[in-house]
């Protein structure tokens, strides 16, 4: 959500920098409707102002004891008139609201205008490449091979993007959240949150996931409860419409949950294998700081996500995203891109925003010091990581010519186990 009154004031810059992220803002008609709903509750205030004041003298002719009928007449018609005005105003504020809703974040200035991906700008890259001495496999066919990943019975059991996870499989996934959880709590200064994964929809509103992104999500049938989409939903909204303490920020918090995603706007990509899931784990990273902050707080962020890629040593790239793939509420957003040598590709393993004040505007979070005046928090979230795509990273990147998957050090302690062999099916 937006500042009104800086919108209003700089309405033809913000339509300029919107339009570099593919939508075309009606100036005109933002004008005309914010200038109706404005002569609306102008003419309200005004009729009810003059009904106090005709109120006023009808107590005084009554006390006087003169004849009060059309004053009373007056007072009844001004209150009609305000009725229908109050109707008026409700229709029109209610499509004001549904217009600035659906008006997305503007770009940082720092953001690369662009169209689509391709005009993402690369920052680094960290690590190279493994080379082998054979045909590496892609992880929907090692995975099974090694008897670690099961898409059958998945499908059977719920439908297709779903995925089963066997022995040192299952092992490896609960290895990697624990490991993540323990680096971002002892070493990067992250406090451990265990939320619902059912979330509201105000608190969907709240991130920015509703009204727009509906059509992404799981709802319970006969409820106002959601599957959460990602860790960002209830971790973001533990402080929808409190005020912090201004001196206690940053606030940094990590989360573990399963993640929810029916995928609406990606029919037909990354059918095979486990980057694209109806159900996934991830590690997230969430931050609330003042907006002096917030800039340098996505660079820690961001740091502290590849941190995890460079302990395990996989290979990957940071990517600042362009103006027109940039989401909805995010006013700035680098991606982390594994290398994933089964598709001879980098692969997005983590995305890391700045939302500034857009979804604490929404979600009414507020921050005060003791001398100073309340103001719009600043809001930033990333994956630190996605837990699946990680584990993909993985088994594809520590793959041998045996078929077998050598573990990264790192995780040895939490795996107890140094290569994973292919497993005796229990079937």
């Amino acid at each position: 959500m937006h500042d009104l009154n800086f919108f209003r004031s700089n309405l033809d810059a913000i339509a300029a920098r919107l339009a570099t992220r593919g939508m075309t803002l009606d100036t005109a008609g933002f004008r005309e409707l914010d200038a109706r709903r404005r002569a609306a509750l102008t003419e309200t205030e005004t009729l009810r102002a003059q009904r106090n004041s005709e109120s006023q003298e009808i107590a005084k002719l009554k006390k006087a004891g003169g004849d009060t009928g059309q004053q009373q007449a007056k007072v009844r018609g001004i209150g009609e008139r305000i009725a229908a005005l109050d109707e008026q105003v409700k229709a029109v504020d209610e499509e004001f609201q549904a217009l600035m809703k659906g008006i997305p974040n503007v770009p940082h200035e720092s953001v690369p205008v662009g169209g689509g991906a391709e005009d993402n700008v690369e920052v680094h890259r960290i690590g190279e490449p493994p080379q082998f001495s054979f045909e590496p496999k892609a992880h929907w066919d090692l995975g099974p091979e090694l008897g670690i990943l099961d898409f059958e019975r998945a499908a059977k059991v719920t439908g297709a993007r779903f995925a089963v996870y066997w022995g040192l499989g299952a092992r490896l996934e609960r290895a990697l959240i624990n490991f993540m959880l323990d680096v971002h709590t002892r070493e990067h200064g992250y406090t451990e949150v265990l939320p619902p994964f059912l979330v509201n929809s105000a608190s969907l509103y709240g991130t920015g996931q509703l009204p727009k992104f509906a059509a992404d999500l799981f709802k319970c049938e006969n409820s106002d409860f959601w599957l959460a989409p990602t860790a960002e939903v209830p971790v973001t909204n533990l402080y929808r419409d409190e005020t912090l303490d201004a001196d206690k920020l940053p606030i940094s918090l990590c989360a573990y949950t399963p993640c929810f995603r029916s995928e609406a706007g990606a029919y037909g990509k990354d059918v095979r294998g486990i980057i694209r899931q109806h159900q996934f784990q991830k590690v997230e990273l969430v931050k609330f700081t003042l907006p002096d902050q917030s800039h340098a707080e996505l660079e820690k962020l961001t740091s502290d996500a590849e941190d995890i890629l460079r302990r395990l040593g996989i290979a990957f790239r940071r990517v600042l995203l362009c103006t027109g793939d940039t989401g909805f509420s995010s006013a700035k957003t680098y991606d982390l891109e594994a290398w994933l040598p089964g598709q001879n590709a980098y692969r997005e393993i983590s995305s890391c925003s700045n939302f500034e004040a857009f979804q604490a505007r929404r979600a009414g979070i507020r921050a005060k010091s003791a001398k100073g005046k309340p103001e719009f928090a600043h809001t930033l979230n990333g994956s630190g990581l996605a837990v699946g795509r990680t584990w993909v990273a993985i088994v594809e990147n520590f793959q041998q010519a045996d078929g077998s998957v050598v573990v990264p050090e790192a995780l040895r302690p939490y795996l107890n186990a140094e290569r994973i062999t292919p497993q005796a099916k229990l079937t």
